[in-house]
């Protein structure tokens, strides 16, 4: 199938590879975009219970500082398709948006099939040309450019924008095919790890509690005496163990452990009262309300069947009523509250992670261009990068600027 070669090939179709595509077509390029599924997009759809968190409310610095030590690798690619950017293109394509109290950013018909149809429009408007089921095989670099080899043949390239996604969600067809690929031209891969992705726990009382929702508690992943990760937010108890924002923001210091059954987890139930506080507001509700269960004055703060579920670490039955409550079992309630112990098994793994820690060593890649520093023309946006921030929208944000930066730079 060797015909003239085109200007661009982008591989994947996932929101960096949209992206790239749409802007190297604008900017008048022959453009053809490879995908192995059926349909483009696939993960976005799945995103975020398939409501699509494009972003987040805040500025540019604020998704930098998100990703910690990784965000100085983002300046150039959020310089070029910033936050505002990013609402203002699908605000653009009809797709409105709306801001929720957590800051995440969503299409108000809370539809992730209109922010897939907004950029497939774009797409065909830009005229690139995006062909389905066709995986790429192999890359081999040749003087004026590259070949690459699919089932049906094998397609020449001036330069190549590689956006295959991670190891998250397989199921999406994001398998980890990009880290061979890169790996062959001497990239160095950072071990993939699942992140974003629910922890699993030796906790037979957690079963008990699944569908319960706690909308505020701070978590923190503890080894020995040691915090390896702290976040405040929304929990879901599960029949595996934990979920819910709070839960995926700390899991990757779990999938990073070589041997999470070390690591447990300190739960606050109560963030928003210092322990001397809550031990007041024990000693004074318990004063008032003495006839009444203990597991009852607990629940107008939690759950019914979690606060017996804290009488039990607080070794206190769940039939005690509230009356002539010791100041040591209040020292026990406050601690079972405030730093409530569950030990850790693991989690549940690149099936169940939104996205990858680890990937093509950033070191190796040009973050004002997004080409690679071993190969030029040979360009790497997206996931399959050594970039994963937290949940929110800032991983999508960082698919969107660098697959937009990496078109640009690409079309020169």
């Amino acid at each position: 199938m060797h015909s003239d070669p085109w200007d661009i090939v982008v591989v994947g179709a996932g929101a960096a590879g949209l992206m790239a595509a749409i802007r190297a077509a604008e900017l008048g390029r022959r453009v053809l975009l490879l995908e192995k599924n059926r349909k483009p997009g696939v993960k976005i759809l799945m995103s975020g219970g398939t409501r699509c968190n494009i972003t987040h409310a805040t500025d540019n610095r604020g998704i930098v500082e998100a990703y910690g030590t990784q965000g100085r690798f983002l300046h150039s690619a959020l310089a070029a398709f910033g936050v505002q950017d990013t609402i203002d293109f699908f605000e653009a394509e009809g797709v409105a948006t709306k801001v929720e109290e957590t800051g995440k950013i969503f299409p108000v018909s809370n539809k992730a099939l209109d922010v897939l149809n907004a950029l497939l429009a774009r797409l065909q408007r830009s005229g690139a040309h995006l062909v389905l089921e066709e995986a790429v095989q192999q890359v081999d670099a040749q003087d004026e450019g590259f070949v690459l080899t699919t089932r049906t043949g094998t397609r020449l390239a001036r330069r190549i924008i590689l956006t295959t996604g991670g190891q998250s969600y397989p199921g999406s067809g994001t398998t980890g095919d990009g880290y061979a690929l890169c790996r062959k031209f001497g990239h160095t891969i950072v071990t993939p790890q699942p992140a974003l992705v629910p922890v699993t726990v030796a906790a037979e009382w957690i079963a008990d509690l699944r569908g319960i929702t706690l909308p505020d508690v701070a978590v923190r992943v503890v080894e020995a005496d040691r915090t390896l990760a702290a976040r405040r937010g929304s929990l879901l108890f599960a029949h595996f163990g934990l979920s819910g924002p709070v839960i995926l923001d700390v899991s990757r210091a779990v999938s990073r452990h070589p041997e999470p059954r070390r690591l447990h987890l300190e739960i606050d139930l109560a963030p928003q009262r210092q322990a001397a506080e809550l031990d007041e507001w024990l000693r004074t509700e318990t004063a008032a309300e003495g006839k009444k269960l203990l597991a009852v004055v607990l629940s107008t703060l939690m759950p019914r069947r979690l606060a017996e579920a804290v009488l039990q670490a607080a070794k206190l039955p769940n039939d005690r009523r509230s009356a002539a409550l010791s100041r040591q079992e209040r020292a026990a309630l406050v601690q079972a509250c405030k730093r409530l112990t569950i030990p850790v098994t693991g989690t549940l793994g690149f099936a169940k992670a939104e996205v990858t820690a680890g990937g093509v060593a950033l070191d190796e890649v040009d973050s004002r261009s997004m080409q690679s520093k071993r190969v030029p023309g040979l360009y790497i946006a997206g996931e399959l990068l050594d970039l994963d921030g937290p949940i929110g929208g800032y991983n999508f944000q960082a698919a969107w600027s660098t697959g937009w930066l990496a078109g640009s730079k690409a079309s020169e």
